[in-house]
């Protein structure tokens, strides 16, 4: 068959198919977010201090940004689906790994094994959608596996402390490898064999320069935060990044075919919507780095109901997601995505006047608005990002998505971490880098100024969604009367 659109097993098969990648899609960014609850718990199991604890967070995140593009393209040239198959493995494997409690380096291990695995299936899920589904189905199924990524990446909070208030930490990732298996066995029924492969050459060397890139960029922010920035070690690392990152733009644009085609950011329809993704889950991620360390240290709640509290983000996303993608049909993208990210922005607001006797309701109801406001907005400006590129792009673009998204939770962690314990170290008169036991006021103090921030950055996306819009002329996805006569009057004009 010539694509799979003309192979009819496949499009019978196709909704199973959506389940497989939509599935580890959920999984990987799942694990990404899930530890965050966990990480007092595990900081006193292992008998290590907070910020050496947030490394569980930092290192998954950061394999995952750096493997990439990497992936993205061994799947270009040698087979999206064999790419995956492989992931889907490997990030089990991993899974089972981390839960052995032996000590922290092993369990930095074990998210290094998880980070590869869920960079494989994050590179090509997109990609093997796309191939997958005919053009009329396209959005629907880019838009699912867009809510599957953001559920993951704002539900782990809330499943983590379900899972500790019946269970050690250690099911937090024991808990993937049952899902994961069944995942693969769907996935081994399911999934058609490679057609579309380019077999060129992998640009390795352009993958070690970013590789360093990210990982010493990262490494030099978290480090900096234990140490202080201007200590030799990270300035050196962030020395490295700098000329790590010069020498791959080099390396690049000299390449026949190499990681990333800079052509692509010409679009500014694309790039702008991918800024944007990298602003809001930053955004998330100040959420959920901030939010466990309120509800469990400050407030004293226990895990199980500081985990309950935090479904209602992922609650309201899976009653939010729906109600997105039928919207996206009747009025367009770029109202939703608008919507979204002012719910987005108030929600920052009401986070900056919480302290530590704020009434639960009022949490309820921010965190409520904050769920909603991202389902409005992820699904669409997903979809927006697939939907602006050239077909022969697609693959790269994928890519290029996930990066975007996994990038924002780095940024995001970095920054909150930073910022936090920036914040708290001015209320106490001395560096502080883990929570103070009997000052609340400390912590609080520090959060509001996180919070913020965490405003910025949403208000940053919505005034750069407010521009790219007002520059377009016709509303996305033209499959309502709207969209069809706004092209007409469009076409008449011209």
């Amino acid at each position: 068959m010539a694509t799979y659109q003309d192979d009819p097993l496949v499009q019978k098969n196709r909704w199973w198919i959506l389940v497989s990648v939509a599935m580890f899609a959920f999984m990987s960014t799942l694990d990404s977010s899930i530890v965050n609850i966990a990480l007092p718990t595990i900081s006193k199991d292992l008998n290590v201090p907070m910020n050496e604890a947030e490394w569980v967070v930092s290192i998954y995140l950061m394999v995952v940004c750096a493997c990439l593009l990497l992936f993205g393209k061994i799947g270009d040239s040698f087979g999206k689906i064999k790419v995956y198959r492989i992931g889907t493995i490997i990030f089990t494997v991993g899974s089972l790994l981390c839960g052995f409690n032996h000590s922290l380096e092993f369990l930095l291990f074990g998210r290094v094994i998880q980070g590869i695995g869920a960079s494989m299936t994050m590179a090509t899920n997109s990609g093997i959608a796309t191939e997958v589904f005919p053009m009329k189905e396209r959005g629907r199924a880019l838009g699912s596996i867009g809510a599957f990524v953001s559920l993951g990446s704002i539900a782990g909070p809330g499943i983590g402390g379900l899972i500790l208030s019946q269970f050690s930490w250690s099911y937090i990732f024991w808990i993937n490898v049952p899902v994961g298996i069944a995942t693969i066995l769907i996935g081994e029924k399911f999934l058609p064999k490679d057609i579309t492969m380019s077999q060129r050459k992998i640009d390795f060397l352009g993958f070690g320069a970013f590789a360093v890139t990210i990982m010493s960029f990262f490494g030099s922010i978290f480090i900096g935060q234990e140490i202080g920035y201007l200590n030799p070690l990270p300035l050196g690392l962030l020395g490295l990044a700098l000329i790590a990152f010069i020498f791959f733009i080099y390396v690049e644009k000299r390449k026949t075919d190499p990681l990333i085609v800079f052509s692509i950011f010409k679009n500014k329809m694309f790039t702008m919507s991918l800024i944007t993704a990298v602003l809001i889950f930053s955004s998330n991620f100040f959420v959920n780095v901030v939010i466990p360390f309120y509800l469990q240290s400050a407030r004293g709640l226990s895990a199980s109901y500081s985990g309950l509290l935090m479904m209602v983000f992922p609650f309201l996303m899976v009653i939010g997601s729906p109600i997105s993608g039928y919207l996206t049909d009747k009025v367009g993208s770029q109202i939703l995505v608008v919507t979204g990210l002012v719910m987005l922005s108030v929600t920052q607001i009401m986070y900056i006047f919480m302290n530590e006797t704020t009434p639960i309701w009022y949490y309820v109801i921010a965190t409520a608005i904050m769920g909603f406001g991202n389902a409005l907005f992820q699904s669409p400006n997903n979809t927006m990002v697939m939907s602006s590129v050239t077909k022969e792009n697609l693959g790269v673009a994928g890519s290029l998505n996930s990066f975007a998204r996994n990038l924002g939770m780095v940024i995001g962690i970095a920054l909150a971490t930073t910022i936090l314990y920036s914040g708290m170290s001015a209320a106490y008169g001395e560096r502080v880098t883990t929570y103070i036991a009997n000052r609340p006021d400390v912590f609080v103090f520090g959060m509001r100024i996180t919070f913020v921030a965490s405003f910025a950055l949403c208000f940053i996306a919505l005034i750069l969604s407010v521009v790219r819009f007002r520059r377009m002329p016709v509303p996305l996805f033209a499959g309502t009367k709207r969209s069809k006569e706004a092209k007409k009057d469009t076409s008449n004009k011209k």
